[in-house]
């Protein structure tokens, strides 16, 4: 058995572990949103017609925060249409996603299912119709307090208290010819600026996230970041990043590696805002808002939002998720982690039924699928500082990524409960290995919990009918001994290892 290690202490730190990194995406787009979170006549529905049992999935998944309401929708939506009573509101045609949205959901109704959430509200403005007027109208009637029109407006419509909104979007994906409104670096850089402005005119303490390229594979990939950074330098505090993941004709091995791609994308978008900053003559340090990220089977998604069917909620990307899909993004988070440094916000997308780690059928149940498990374990035993972990192990060659190490890891300590939480990967596709991980500086430690996905088929999935067909399992060989962490982890297999004071 190969046998790979890290060397974990309490000097060795990177930051903070950001509670932001556990965050989530909830667009206006398939079935995310009605009869996802959304659907007054199920048994489970709240007063505002959210979902309970969704509700109670999202609380256990432990979402810090959510990006709402888009997304390429929100590139066409007018905030307006959404406010006030429900019967007044109008039906309009979505062109990115080519259904009719009823606007039954809207600012007023999604700040008050965060607020049940326990989450932090992330709002994206229209910067692709719309611009500086929109975003500061939207921004009045979120936050301002009283006695102007939209402020009164909002207490009008039940909300009397401002709803206290800090994290702000200008605008998404504005790289991408698919958007409506795409723009330019420069003129998106011009806007961005301008609203940006505009707002810290009105309130000064609040973040604001500039779009950064759609993905890494954009033909100005780079170049984009540069130019809009140098418009916006001042007025921003995040630069956003979006990817996604899929196994490729079969090549598990380039899949199971793909934290070796969002590592390579954050660091060149942190070393593209680092330039921008040195050239600037600027010490301030723009951090990454990877508010969008997840497994995405794209080559399957071709042409799946074109037509004439303009419907309500019609079904858009509902992929179903299998363990090796569950590894990746335990993967993906262990990548997050490391880069607690620089990436202060990151998103899941999405929450519900659209690429998301929680399922539902109309008027049904809903369901925990194979994603949702080490996203749950990550954010509710990360805590404390992220530990500079360096694993050591035998590489294996990938198609796409060339020499990839077999062992991928992190950790994260809290003095305060003296907890040490190793994460681990391993992506051989046929072969266990034995993780080693020395303890210098911690004390006397003992195995308090561990976590397994993976170990077995790696094809299996959740559904409807077997919602627990793939759950967490303990690991079957892992201790402490004289200092050092031993822990045998199964062929694709991702796992979580919470380690305590010795109690004896």
């Amino acid at each position: 058995m190969t046998t790979a290690s890290v060397h974990l202490d309490p000097a060795f730190v990177v930051a903070p572990v950001r509670r932001r990194i556990f965050g989530s995406f909830v667009e206006h787009m398939g079935r995310c949103v009605y009869t996802g979170i959304y659907e007054p006549g199920h048994a489970s529905a709240d007063t505002d017609g959210f979902r309970g049992d969704v509700l109670e999935l999202v609380r256990e998944l432990g979402v810090s925060v959510v990006r709402y309401p888009g997304g390429n929708f929100v590139s066409g939506y007018r905030w307006e249409d959404g406010v006030g009573p429900a019967a007044d509101r109008p039906v309009r045609r979505d062109l990115a996603w080519h259904t009719l949205e009823t606007n039954a959901v809207g600012i007023d109704e999604f700040a008050r299912w965060a607020r049940s959430a326990d989450v932090e509200l992330m709002y994206s403005f229209n910067l692709g119709t719309r611009g500086v007027q929109e975003a500061l109208d939207a921004h009045e009637y979120m936050n301002h307090d009283k006695d102007t029109a939209l402020s009164d407006q909002r207490r009008k419509n039940g909300a009397d208290a401002p709803y206290g909104v800090k994290l702000f979007c200008l605008g998404n994906e504005m790289d991408g010819p698919w958007q409506t409104g795409h723009k330019t670096a420069h003129e998106y850089g011009r806007l961005a600026a301008e609203t940006a402005r505009a707002l810290r005119s009105a309130e000064p303490d609040i973040q604001l996230v500039a779009c950064g390229s759609s993905h890494s594979s954009m033909p100005t990939f780079g170049a984009w970041e540069a130019e809009v950074l140098e418009l916006t330098y001042d007025q921003v505090d995040y630069i956003s990043a979006h990817a996604y993941y899929e196994e490729l004709d079969g090549d598990l091995g380039s899949f199971l590696a793909s934290g070796v791609n969002m590592d390579h994308f954050i660091d060149s978008v942190v070393a593209t805002a680092d330039s921008v900053g040195a050239k600037l003559k600027n010490p301030k340090r723009i951090e990454i808002s990877f508010d969008e990220w997840n497994v995405w089977y794209q080559t399957r998604f071709a042409n799946e939002g074109a037509g004439d069917d303009w419907t309500v909620a019609k079904p858009l990307i509902e992929d179903v998720y299998n363990v090796a899909d569950a590894v990746v993004v335990g993967g993906l988070l262990i990548s997050l982690l490391r880069h607690s440094d620089r990436v202060g916000v990151a998103c899941l997308a999405q929450l519900v039924n659209v690429i998301a780690p929680i399922m539902t059928a109309p008027d049904g149940p809903a369901w925990r699928q194979t994603i949702f498990h080490p996203f749950a374990l990550t954010s509710r035993l990360a805590s404390g500082v992220v530990l500079r972990v360096e694993p050591q192990s035998e590489t294996y060659t990938t198609a796409r990524y060339g020499e990839v190490p077999l062992l991928d890891a992190t950790a994260t300590y809290d003095e305060g409960t003296g907890e040490v939480i190793v994460f681990a990967l391993n992506r051989s596709t046929d072969a266990p290995l034995t993780l080693a991980s020395s303890l210098t500086g911690f004390g006397e430690l003992e195995v308090a919990e561990s976590w397994l996905i993976g170990g077995g088929d790696p094809s299996v999935t959740n559904d409807r009918e077997h919602p627990d067909r793939v759950v967490p399992t303990a690991l079957a060989s892992v201790e402490v001994a004289d200092g050092v962490l031993r822990a045998e982890l199964p062929p694709v297999s991702w796992c979580a290892i919470r380690l305590r004071a010795t109690t004896s």
